[in-house]
Order: C-alpha cells, then structure tokens, then sequence
C-alpha cells in the first residue's frame, strides 16, 4: 500500500508541499483546504505536470476532511500569513482556532498518524496541536529548526561561495527572533564556520538568520516565504515516510531536556517511522544555554497568551 500524506492549507506553503512531495515521490497526496475550489484547481494543475515530471502518486484536492483517512503525515499549513509590520506572536488568535479546528476533524480519519506543523507562530501552534490531539510527544512536530538552520546555512555558503552541500548548520529555540543560531555546531565539510569567517561576519550572518522570515514578509509586502518553509516540512517528511532517522533540528515537546520543561523548542531530533525516535542533547557553553533559556522563556510567554 502507497504512502498517503495529507498536506492541510492549499496557500503558497500548502501547494509547494504537496507539489515536492508528489516529485519525489513519497506517496499520495491529498490537498485539503476550506476554499471551495481552490485545492481542486491546484490539486489537478500538479496532477497534469506528472507526465513531465513522471511521478506515479495520485493528487487530490478536496475540502472534505474525509478523503484524508489513514494518513501516514499530515503537514499543517492552515492559517493566515504574516504581514508586514506583524510579527508571529499577532497570528496567534485566530491561527490557534484554525489549527485547533484542523487537528480535531484530522484525528477522527487518522488517529494513527503523525502531525508536522508549520502554522505560526509555530511553537505554539505545535502545542496546540499536541493538546488538542492528544497524541504522544513523539507524533507532533514542528518544522521550524529546519527551516532556520537552511537558512543559516544559505547565508554561510553565500559568504563564503561555498558549495551548499558542504555546509551543515544547526539552530535551536524559539521560531523567531530569539532563535539560537549555534555556530560552534555549524560547519562546511567538516570545519568549522568560526575559523572560516570573520566574527564581525558571522555575526551579521547569525543576525541576518534570525530575521529571516521577516525580511521576505518585507520584500514580499503581500505575503510571507513558502519555497524554504515547504522544502523544509518535505525533508521532515521524507525521514518520516522513509524511515531515514535523519538528525534535524525540530521543534519537539520536551520534558526536562536541556532544563526545559512543557514546552515546543527547536533541538536535534532523530526522525524515523516512529516520528520523534530520540531528543538529542548536546553540550552547550554557558552562553549558549543562557540564550537556549531565553529563547524558550520567550516560548513559554507567548504560550501564557494563549486561550483555546
């Protein structure tokens, strides 16, 4: 029997996640949103590129939560994107409703599946997703050190006109400007980036991670990235489906992991069939745990807001 993944939101995110998804062939591909039309119309345009891009995986949009039964990974997209000007943390009314809405009618056709959220704010949108569900810590995920270390590592190879493959980095904490960029962790080919570039670089690069989304929301001025977040929530997928136990940077529940406790915090995870299959500790200097601490006390602020 064929992978089914179940991609929730046909917005810009939505669509690219179900359009990498079909190319690589990970299995079938419901699109499901609550737009009338508009996960039909995508669903059959991505169809019609599969001569060309010769996958074999079936396509569906639909807005019936029914046609997602027995999914194996459901990515949520659903929400409302962030404009200029508005940072996570204003999103997190009205995307909690959609997401608590979302995750209880997916529940009911895929008890057994596991969640990669990616709505924002994403920390806290994942652990509305796990309260509602109800799931074990190791079924909800989400995609937000993925997508910040790819940026980071966009940013180390542009500097120093590397190859992308080469470069390796590793972010960790909050979705947001309080991430914990960890240079010390982030190499190319195996050397460090701190002997590679400057301080004075560096920390402009770590700087410029940090506010990555919000400059494309400044660039875009009608909508947010979805090229990077989507290829982001593919790669979790992928190690999921295929049960690759990759090492990635997720946001994963932790109960006392790096001396943080009930909270959605960016850390290394290994990601197999089973979902989260272990929370990875490594060492942190002083400073880099202090900056861990904040991040997650941002979380933890943020979260104390919320009201389901």
């Amino acid at each position: 029997m064929k992978n089914k993944i179940t991609v929730v939101g046909a917005g810009h995110v939505g669509a690219t996640v179900a359009q990498l998804t079909a190319y690589k062939e990970l299995g079938d591909v419901v699109l499901v949103d609550i737009v009338e039309g508009i996960p039909q119309g995508k669903g059959l345009d991505l169809l019609e590129s599969g001569p060309v891009e010769q996958f074999s995986g079936k396509i569906l949009g639909t807005n019936k939560y029914e046609d997602t039964a027995n999914s194996n990974v459901v990515v949520i997209t659903a929400g409302i994107p962030r404009k200029p000007g508005m940072s996570r943390d204003d999103l997190i009314g009205t995307n909690a409703k959609i997401v608590k809405s979302v995750v209880e009618q997916i529940i009911e056709h895929s008890p057994d599946t596991i969640l990669i959220v990616v709505s924002n704010p994403l920390d806290i949108m994942a652990c509305v997703a796990r309260q509602v569900s109800g799931f074990p810590k190791n079924r909800v995920i989400g995609m937000a050190g993925v997508l910040d270390s790819t940026r980071f590592r966009a940013f180390i190879a542009k500097e120093l006109n590397v190859s992308m493959e080469d470069t390796q980095a590793m972010v960790l904490g909050g979705h947001g400007d309080s991430m914990v960029p960890l240079s010390r962790y982030s190499t190319v080919s195996g050397i460090c980036i701190e002997e590679l570039i400057p301080k004075d670089r560096l920390d402009k690069i770590v700087d410029r991670t940090r506010k990555g989304g919000g400059e494309i929301v400044a660039l875009l001025k009608t909508g947010s990235a979805y090229y990077a977040p989507a290829a982001s929530a593919v790669q979790m997928a992928e190690s999921i489906i295929k049960d690759k136990k990759r090492i990635l940077p997720c946001a994963a529940y932790l109960e006392g992991e790096y001396g943080i406790e009930g909270l959605f915090v960016g850390v290394p995870v290994k990601l197999g069939a089973n979902g989260i299959e272990e929370i990875i500790e490594i060492k942190l200097s002083e400073e880099e745990s202090r900056a861990l601490k904040a991040s997650a006390d941002a979380v933890k602020e943020t979260l104390s807001e919320l009201k389901l």
